[in-house]
């Protein structure tokens, strides 16, 4: 069994796409919507609540959890991973983040490689990275983007009310301005030069990714988290088989700390035909 944490409801983006990939597998999906959102908490309390949620998923079964969340990932991810993980009881099961993958496909390096190799420590592109404002804030994207491509120019662009907004089921009109003011506010920042590759480093946005498509240009590579998340962990499991369960049985459930019919009313927003939401 695989778990996949959220702080919300966005991961269900990344949830969907993992079934897809991995339909003979059984997942166990936890959304912390009674703490949610993440982003205005202290980084102390975000480490205390991811742990709790990933030791939920555990004792549910999962081998491995992954955070679909930014905030949690960038907050939390290396933390529980270093010094937590290895020295508790589920020491053997693994937490996997989702800013891993999206920093190796946007740098075409992987992650454990974390000097500049040639060539990108050559490759000046312009690279983009959408997001809410406590991801941006983190500067995780900037700081591991520059490690392995130094020369790569970064533009982080806060998209403060796009998540809220599509949560909120705002209009296509409401959400395509959103989407195009903050294209046009990251572009501005690099003096009207667009960017090679734009990251959409929020599990909301791919549900709006033909809005950014759209305001984008055409050569501008979109990096939508789902995709690479769901390639990242086929390649993972292909090296861990020791993860891999062949007797069990495919399932999805879905759990929250908070109101399973709140949750219900807006997981449609991100997975239509999403099994329903009970109480963790």
């Amino acid at each position: 069994m695989i778990g996949v944490f959220d702080s919300g409801i966005g991961g269900l983006t990344v949830l969907r796409a993992l079934t897809q990939r991995f339909p003979q597998t059984a997942f166990v999906y936890l959304g912390d919507h009674a703490n949610v959102p993440y982003g205005n908490r202290p980084s102390p309390e975000i480490v205390d609540l991811t742990r709790a949620g990933v030791e939920h998923l555990f004792r549910r079964g999962a081998r491995i959890v992954l955070l679909g969340c930014n905030t949690a990932t960038a907050v939390a991810a290396r933390t529980l991973q270093r010094d937590w993980l290895i020295s508790s009881q589920w020491r053997g099961r693994n937490i996997l983040g989702i800013v891993a993958p999206t920093v190796e496909a946007a740098t075409q390096t992987p992650w454990a490689v974390t000097s500049p190799q040639y060539p990108q420590k050559y490759n000046t592109d312009v690279i983009a990275v959408f997001g809410t404002m406590r991801t941006i804030s983190s500067g995780v994207y900037l700081d591991e983007i520059s490690k392995r491509c130094p020369r790569v120019t970064v533009i982080q662009q806060t998209c403060a009310e796009l998540a809220g907004a599509i949560e909120a089921r705002a209009s296509d009109a409401e959400l395509d301005r959103l989407v195009a003011h903050g294209v046009s506010a990251a572009i501005a920042q690099n003096n009207a030069a667009p960017p090679h590759r734009a990251i959409l480093g929020c599990t909301h946005f791919p549900i709006v990714e033909p809005m950014f498509r759209r305001h984008l240009p055409s050569f501008t590579r979109l990096l939508s988290q789902p995709e690479i998340v769901a390639d990242s962990l086929d390649h993972y499991m292909e090296r861990h088989p020791e993860y891999a369960d062949p007797t069990e049985h495919p399932a999805i459930s879905l759990l929250t700390t908070g109101d399973p019919t709140q949750a219900n009313a807006t997981a449609s927003v991100f997975w239509p035909d999403a099994p329903l939401f009970r109480l963790a």
